[in-house]
């Protein structure tokens, strides 16, 4: 799960990380009324979407009248904001923060990964902030520093020192640029975190540290303890299919495919996937319906696919273990009586009491078309697709 930047700068500044003062507005007005708040007379003007490389996009305006910040705001709410990250279709600005400027001398770049190859934290750190990790590693990378942390005793502060003297910092700005990488690494651990990164940290002319920029995800898995993290998600950021399988507990994941898939569990859903590959076809998402594939759970899967208007075929790939055959052709029979398919389906039962589920299908009236492997279904699938893209 990701959060909005003023969300993760929340997170950070209740572990002593510092940061700007900042206020969000979800109006030109409010926006007006932050920047009187703040004080001052430079702020910065952010669009709040799950997604980087805003500045590019005109997601971030420096003001300096409160008619400027009021322009800036009415210029981003509302509107579809597209990035390099947020793909053509974009992301959509409900709301801005706005915080105070300061000058600052020098723009630093701090990050923390979860690494799973290595299982553990890797901290990275460079001289060249305000830009993508991506380009410092393409045009400078010895200027990329990392320290892998040890999981049975967490980061240690000599190690945040010597990354703090590898930045050629001064013994001032040293310190407090040690006191935020131990803070940042205890919000990183304590909030069950995967990724955050902090782009730029700046050094102000006062030898402070501050952090400008934050971007922070999270594990899903941990967000029954971590309620705080979990009251921060934005629906709309997400895809609305995404966002409506999650609230039936369903596994989506939307792609640019013609041809949906519904299966039973993470492993075959991806060699399904593969295999409609393999055939010529591409798959238009990823959805594992869990275990329990009942009329219910497979009626609201189709729905959600069917609900990509770039779906030209269905395949449902059903391998029984627990449950049995006969029982979910039952339910595949129900669902598609109960939702109006335009689109051709090709299902593939196999395990338990599969002649009898096969044998259901058959009977069932229903317009199906089956097939007994994987290999045949996939192939099918991409028949199925090819003709309907030539019958439109």
């Amino acid at each position: 799960m990701d959060v909005h930047e003023y969300q993760a700068k929340e997170l950070l500044s209740g572990f002593g990380v510092p940061v700007p003062k900042g206020a969000i507005a979800f109006s030109p007005d409010q926006a007006v009324y932050a920047a009187t708040e703040l004080g001052g007379w430079n702020w910065a003007v952010k669009a709040q979407i799950h997604a980087g490389a805003r500045g590019k996009a005109g997601g971030v305006k420096i003001c300096k009248t409160y008619n400027e910040v009021r322009a800036a705001a009415e210029g981003m709410l509302g509107k579809n904001m597209v990035t390099l990250q947020t793909g053509p279709e974009g992301k959509p600005v409900q709301r801005v923060y706005i915080e105070a400027a300061e000058p600052f001398d020098r723009e630093l770049y701090l990050g923390y990964v979860l690494d799973r190859k290595a299982e553990c934290i890797r901290v990275i750190v460079s001289k060249h902030g305000g830009m993508e990790i991506e380009e410092i590693a393409k045009s400078n990378p010895e200027e990329i520093l990392q320290v892998i942390v040890e999981p049975a005793v967490g980061l240690q502060a000599f190690q945040a020192r010597e990354l703090a003297f590898q930045l050629g910092l001064s013994i001032k700005q040293a310190q407090s640029a040690t006191s935020t990488i131990m803070n940042a690494y205890r919000a990183f651990r304590d909030c069950d975190a995967t990724m955050l990164e902090i782009n730029p940290l700046v050094v102000t002319k006062d030898d402070r540290v501050l952090a400008f920029d934050a971007k922070m995800s999270f594990d899903d898995n941990a967000l029954f303890r971590r309620h705080n993290v979990a009251d921060m998600h934005d629906p709309s950021q997400q895809d609305p299919r995404e966002a409506q399988a999650a609230e039936h507990n369903l596994n989506y994941i939307g792609l640019d495919g013609e041809i949906g898939c519904i299966v039973n569990g993470a492993g075959l859903a991806m060699a399904t996937m593969d295999m409609i590959q393999h055939a010529g076809g591409t798959p238009a998402n990823f959805l594992d319906v869990g275990g329990g594939a009942s009329p219910d759970r497979i009626a609201t899967a189709l729905k959600l696919v069917l609900s990509d208007t770039n779906v030209k075929a269905i395949l449902v790939n059903i391998f029984a273990g627990i449950n049995r055959c006969d029982w979910v052709a039952k339910g595949v029979v129900q669902a598609a009586e109960s939702v109006d398919i335009k689109v051709p389906m090709i299902v593939r039962l196999a395990g338990t009491n599969v002649e009898e589920g096969r044998k259901i299908l058959t009977e069932s009236g229903v317009k199906l078309i089956t097939a007994e492997t994987l290999a045949e279904a996939a192939s099918k699938a991409v028949e199925a697709c090819e003709a309907a893209k030539s019958a439109a």
